[in-house]
């Protein structure tokens, strides 16, 4: 089942301000870049319980985003705060607010808390949160409605382009639950490369104990060494004497983004996995569409 998600541009400019909501959902988002905020400020919805996310600038280029998570029981003064502190250079905010009273101290806490957590586990982003809060204690029916209120969180997070909750890994239940093309696996193999993979609703996952050249090549877009240097830095791979190894199944955007990374250098992912019968994945792709166009 879709999501329907209605973005209205509050000052009719496509950089400027704006509200996310979800369709029967009592919470609401605001997405201001930083010189814009003031705008919107002094809205009546910034008086109110709400989290926040302020987004920098990373200080490791191998990362997209810096990521401050917070809460505050007003939100628009401890955001007018923000604005005035010179160590919170930050470029755009993300606030999330209910349009009840559903929200109280306790339970932005709860939602801090969780993201935060979440955020250190997905390893996609600094995070400039030192520590991770306490978790408030909830009855067991606020925590399922404030689980519920997260899950919204993340469906709107990457249409404001936040990315700090897209994990890079994936858990053995979650391939379980969300392979949902083929439960064939792919193998590349070479020097130093023994990877197995497998295509799901979350991407092309590499298994882990999959292994990939130390060594890079000339042809090794900037792109991807940021990439190899992320899941080197987070231990998604680690030296092992004359190869890297894979400890977490490792999610990617791409079969060539995988290929890439996991040879050191450019590389055609649909050419580079085959099946175990020696299939290129484009010749298993080519076969599907002709034996489709029959139907």
């Amino acid at each position: 089942m879709g999501k329907k998600l209605t973005v209205y541009l509050i000052d009719e400019n496509d950089n400027g301000p704006r509200t996310i909501e979800i369709g029967n959902w009592s919470g609401k988002s605001f997405y201001s870049p930083r010189a814009n905020l003031t705008q919107i400020i002094d809205r009546p919805e910034f008086s109110k319980p709400g989290v926040y996310i302020l987004k920098s600038d990373p200080t490791d280029d191998s990362f997209q985003e810096r990521i401050y998570i917070g809460e505050a029981e007003k939100i628009g003064n401890r955001l007018k705060q923000h604005l005035k502190d010179a160590d919170k250079d930050f470029k755009e905010v993300i606030v999330f607010i209910s349009k009840d009273e559903l929200l109280t101290k306790s339970h932005i806490k709860y939602i801090e808390s969780r993201l935060v957590s979440q955020a250190k586990q997905a390893r996609n982003s600094e995070i400039d949160n030192s520590n991770t809060p306490t978790e408030s204690s909830l009855s067991e029916a606020d925590i399922s409605d404030m689980e519920y209120f997260i899950n919204q969180i993340k469906f709107i997070l990457p249409v404001a382009g936040y990315y700090f909750l897209v994990p890079n890994t994936i858990s053995k239940s979650d391939i379980n639950s969300k392979v949902v093309y083929s439960n064939d696996k792919y193998f590349a193999k070479g020097q130093h490369v023994n990877a197995e993979l497998i295509e799901s609703s979350e991407g092309f996952i590499v298994l882990k104990g999959s292994t990939a050249r130390k060594e890079v090549g000339d042809s090794l877009s900037t792109t991807y060494q940021k990439l190899r240097h992320k899941y080197l830095e987070t231990g998604i791979l680690e030296e092992k004497e004359n190869e890297l190894v894979f400890n977490e199944d490792a999610t990617f955007s791409s079969l060539s983004a995988a290929a890439t990374v996991i040879f050191g250098r450019s590389t055609s992912g649909p050419e580079a996995w085959k099946n175990k019968n020696g299939k290129t994945y484009r010749e298993i792709q080519e076969e599907n569409l002709t034996t489709a166009s029959t139907w």
